[in-house]
């Protein structure tokens, strides 16, 4: 063993000089000065990086930190905010190294816990001030993003533990940065103000302006927040984040007085118009409302403030001045009754408003007579307030009112705008005409005396009179009476004698030539907080003797001490084998184990629609959103019909319901929702139908939610009409608590029979209601085709015992009972379903990326149309109308549904219905709509054509559906051919 073990050389060492242990800890090598100065001063931004660089102490942070926010205060010393490599390591620095380390303990030592509230003492602010700049941010920003970045690469397992940290901490960080209503004007000071290069300065502030108006600091924060999978704080959340800009815009416009001052704040404020995703401007609205809460609706507000900030430059005054008129109107205007011609307090204190922020701008004035005459209607969906306000504003000038009058009177009176407008914008350029003529009248008579005897006003009244549409006709009608009574004496003045020109609408339209507003002071409208939208009445007497206290019980009476005792008998009930004792009575929830998971403090059901709002505004409780749920449907339709209890809280309410989230899975969620949109459109359809149609095209939400929207006025209107009554209709009549165990939803099948609902299909309720519908009513149109097709082909009648069509009508089920309703049903699907819908449709046609146009959408869409149309039935009064612009429509629409299935089939379902609901009257089809029956006929047969139709499937119903319209198109042609042949020459 020792040969094995023999040294191969050996060397000697010299002894060391003193023993030390073989492990040591190590002493860190540092410069003798930096040491020095560290913990007490640093005196140069070399010695601040130093220190930044080498792990410092607390103590020695806060002493660096303090240079440099002394040294950006004092001029001549280092500034840390003017860009430089300087000052760009110690950024660095600070971001990579100082944060990830030292910012849990920083904000331990710092006072407020608000993300949206800055920190004012302790040791953050240090932090804050060094890093609130255009380098800081961009610092901040770039290293969230590389976190994001390295958390996309590689599995689970490879992944960096701190990952989710680190985006927290530089979360908060960026939400700190930011807080506060004066942060914009921090940045802007501290990046540009100590910079005396004016380029230099130009390019900072467009930085600072691409950074906070761009939507990349919400975008990113939000992707960061998702990363972490944690809820958004108020950074990652576009409405939010654009509420923060529009407070710190109108902070600072306030005091603002240099140009420098204000040409940056009206860019971010530009910027910030079109802040969302691509194409779409979702949060110009919440921006510009939130400015004008702040300026103009506040008590330490002023329009000049206002006018400094958003009309710097005219570029975005048609947009700020659109959104301010629908704020006005929405917020003070729509629920007043304007019946009268009499003077408003409100409605002259918008008026005086609205001259405030004009003031007397040429730009601005003729934005307003453009909003009065625009194709999109003035205040289109709105009530008759805010055009009142509008003109009256515009009558201090009566060379602008002329100039209105005379633009109104010309689009009234066009063949092509009176042919393909829709109702509802021709309605509300009517008022428009009215209100002008009647101010024209009072400041320039001659002026109106030479307009009624022009050849503009002679051909508006012959082309009104002449068009084929009787509400076309009788607005013409009424603008001439009324135009002739200002002008004409008792004896010489235009009169139809037509009960139609005497009705209650028309002698309203008519008194609209009386009404007398003038802007008055606006103080009244400003108030210490911005009100909701929705104006809460006071409390009806029923509801002031519920709220009451209940009074006290009166003390039980003595039991007379004089009872007879009961007999107590023993039984020996041991041989009662036969009797089967009863279950305990127990609640499920007692079932667990653990008592203390048992939930005892259940909430009671809502007997009121605020206790409902209460209920859905609390999404951190299950059990109310439940509760809420099943309640809704059968408290709204309760509450239709008692006092103003359901309309003074019906906006609030449906806004609740279309953004409502199932966060806890609830059973049937989205078939619940429904039902409850559903019963709040047919409680209050004037005022929620519109709203609906409104908040489809306008309002930012997902296609799920806007296809919620269709889904619901298609219902509602079908119940309005008699068709699908809901089920709460009948435990609506009686004031019962007990909630329904199971809510079913009807679905009508091919054969127009109810059929009880599925799971399948109420995992798919939105899209399949309209879809099972529109399948019965396609289905009532082919069926009778496809029985006289099989006749055709199937030899002689006379050698059949029964012909396919007869056994088609003896076979076919009775249509279910349809409940008696009043001849206003179909008006009012007309005006409150049919026409917002349509009108607001050639509104959006005219923006640049409409959601509506989305395929599916657009499908379900024409659907809805049908579907209203049909419910209101071929003996409305209103269909000409109707057919008239469905009709316009269908051809407008024809580039968007073209190489779409769906959208294809959406298209030919409401032409199915179209045809349908006019079979009766072909003859005026083909009389009043010649043209557009030819048209259409050639469209339809290029899609018979180009459809194979051999899947079975969808294609299969498009090309059956267009074949079916192609035959009774055909017929109609045929059978009409000689009151077509005027058309037919002329169509090529």
């Amino acid at each position: 063993m020792d040969a094995l073990l023999t040294p191969v050389s050996s060397k000697y060492l010299r002894p060391r000089a003193s023993e030390e242990p073989f492990l040591s800890q190590s002493k860190p090598v540092i410069k003798p000065s930096v040491a020095r100065t560290a913990i007490a001063t640093v005196s140069s931004a070399d010695e601040a990086l130093e220190v930044l660089k080498n792990q410092p102490d607390y103590d020695s942070l806060i002493a660096v930190l303090r240079y440099l926010t002394a040294s950006h205060q004092s001029e001549g010393s280092f500034q840390l905010q003017s860009p430089s490599p300087q000052s760009a390591s110690i950024i660095h620095a600070l971001v990579s190294e100082i944060v990830p380390n030292y910012w849990t303990l920083l904000r331990e030592n710092s006072v407020g816990n608000d993300s949206k509230e800055p920190l004012t003492r302790g040791d953050v602010p240090l932090l804050l001030s060094c890093l609130r700049s255009v380098s800081g941010l961009n610092a901040v920003t770039a290293h969230l993003k590389a976190l994001i970045q390295e958390s996309k690469v590689g599995n689970k397992e490879t992944k960096r533990p701190d990952l989710g940290l680190n985006m927290k901490i530089f979360l908060e960080l960026l939400a700190s940065m930011l807080a506060g209503d004066s942060s914009i004007h921090s940045l802007w000071v501290s990046s540009t103000v100590k910079i005396a290069n004016a380029s230099l300065k130009r390019v900072q502030s467009q930085q600072l302006i691409s950074l906070l108006a761009s939507g990349r600091i919400p975008s990113l924060a939000a992707e960061a927040f998702a990363v972490i999978e944690t809820a958004g704080d108020w950074v990652a959340d576009g409405a939010e984040y654009s509420k923060w800009i529009a407070r710190s815009l109108s902070a600072w416009a306030k005091s603002a007085t240099l140009k420098d001052e204000l040409a940056f704040s009206f860019d971010v404020f530009q910027r910030s118009l079109s802040l969302g995703y691509a194409g779409k401007s979702p949060y110009a609205y919440t921006l510009v409302k939130t400015v004008i809460d702040s300026l103009l609706l506040s008590r330490d507000g002023s329009p000049e403030a206002f006018t400094k900030l958003c009309f710097y430059q005219p570029r975005v005054v048609k947009k700020v001045m659109d959104i301010l008129l629908q704020h006005l109107a929405q917020r003070f205007l729509n629920h007043l009754s304007l019946e009268h011609a009499e003077s408003n307090v409100t409605l002259a204190a918008v008026s005086g408003l609205i001259d405030a922020v004009v003031a007397n701008d040429e730009v601005r004035r003729a934005h307003l007579v453009t909003w009065c005459t625009s194709s999109s209607g003035a205040g289109l969906g709105d009530g008759v307030g805010i055009r009142r306000a509008v003109t009256a504003c515009l009558a201090q000038d009566k060379d602008t009112m002329s100039l209105l009058s005379e633009k109104s009177l010309a689009q009234f009176g066009d063949q092509l705008y009176i042919k393909h407008a829709a109702m509802l914008q021709q309605e509300v350029h009517t008022q428009i005409l009215l209100l002008a003529a009647g101010h024209v009248a009072r400041l320039f008579p001659i002026k109106l005396n030479m307009l009624l005897r022009s050849s503009t006003y002679l051909s508006t009244i012959s082309n009104r009179i002449a068009a084929t549409q009787p509400r076309t006709r009788f607005l013409g009608m009424v603008v001439g009476e009324a135009l002739s009574a200002l002008v004409d004496n008792k004896t010489k003045k235009l009169d139809f004698h037509m009960e139609e020109t005497e009705a209650d609408g028309a002698v309203w339209l008519k008194s609209l030539c009386k009404v007398t507003d003038r802007p008055g002071p606006f103080r009244s409208l400003m108030g210490e907080e911005a009100p909701n939208l929705t104006i809460t009445p006071l409390p009806s007497p029923a509801e002031k003797a519920k709220q009451k206290p209940t009074p006290r019980s009166r003390p039980k009476a003595a039991m007379p001490p004089t009872l007879p005792k009961a007999i107590i008998e023993e039984v020996d009930s041991s041989d009662d084998e036969d009797l089967v004792p009863y279950a305990k009575a127990s609640d499920p929830e007692d079932s667990d184990d653990d008592a203390t998971l048992v939930q005892r403090n259940k909430p009671k059901a809502p007997v009121y629609i605020r206790d409902l709002i209460s209920y859905f505004r609390d999404s951190e409780n299950y059990d109310k959103q439940n509760l809420a749920l099943h309640s809704a449907p059968i408290l709204i339709r309760r509450k239709a019909n008692f006092g103003t209890e359901v309309s003074a809280h019906a906006d609030e309410l449906a806004g609740l319901l279309i953004g409502l989230q199932d966060k806890y899975d609830i059973d049937d969620f989205s078939e619940k929702r429904q039902q409850c949109m559903i019963a709040l459109v047919v409680a209050q359809p004037k005022l929620m139908a519109p709203w609906f149609a409104r908040t489809f095209f306008e309002g930012d939400y997902s296609l799920a939610q806007r296809t919620s929207v269709l889904v619901t006025l298609g219902l509602s209107a079908r119940e309005l009409a008699g068709f699908d009554a809901s089920e709460h209709q009948a435990a609506a009549s009686f004031p019962s608590k007990r909630l329904p165990d199971k809510i079913e939803q009807l679905y009508i099948d091919s054969s127009g029979q109810p059929e009880p609902s599925n799971s399948s299909r109420l995992q798919g309720l939105p899209p399949t209601a309209l879809e099972t519908i529109s399948q019965s009513l396609t289905a009532s149109f082919l069926e009778p085709l496809a029985a006289q097709a099989a006749d055709a082909t199937s030899g002689p009648d006379i050698l059949k015992l029964e012909t396919f069509t007869e056994r088609y009508k003896s076979k076919r089920p009775a249509r279910p009972r349809v409940r008696a309703i009043p001849n206003t049903t179909a008006a009012l699907l007309a005006t409150y379903f049919f026409s917002p819908l349509t009108a607001h449709f050639q509104f959006a046609l005219r923006s640049s990326r409409p959601a509506v146009l989305n395929p599916a959408l657009l499908a379900l869409y024409l659907q809805t149309l049908g579907i209203v149309v049909n419910a209101a039935g071929p003996s409305t009064l209103a269909l000409p109308q109707l057919t008239a612009e469905l009709w316009d429509l269908l051809l407008r629409v024809r580039p968007h549904v073209l190489g779409d299935v769906a959208a294809s089939r959406g298209w030919l379902v409401a032409m199915t219905v179209l045809v349908e609901v006019n079979e009766g009257g072909m003859r005026r089809l083909c009389e009043d709509h010649g043209r557009e029956l030819v048209e259409t006929r050639e469209w339809v047969g290029g899609i018979v054509e180009r459809t194979r139709g051999d899947d079975g499937g969808l294609e299969n119903d498009v090309k059956m559906l267009a074949a079916g319209v192609l035959i009774k198109l055909g017929e109609a042609i045929e059978k009409y051919q000689a009151l077509l042949m005027g058309d037919l020459i002329g169509f090529s």
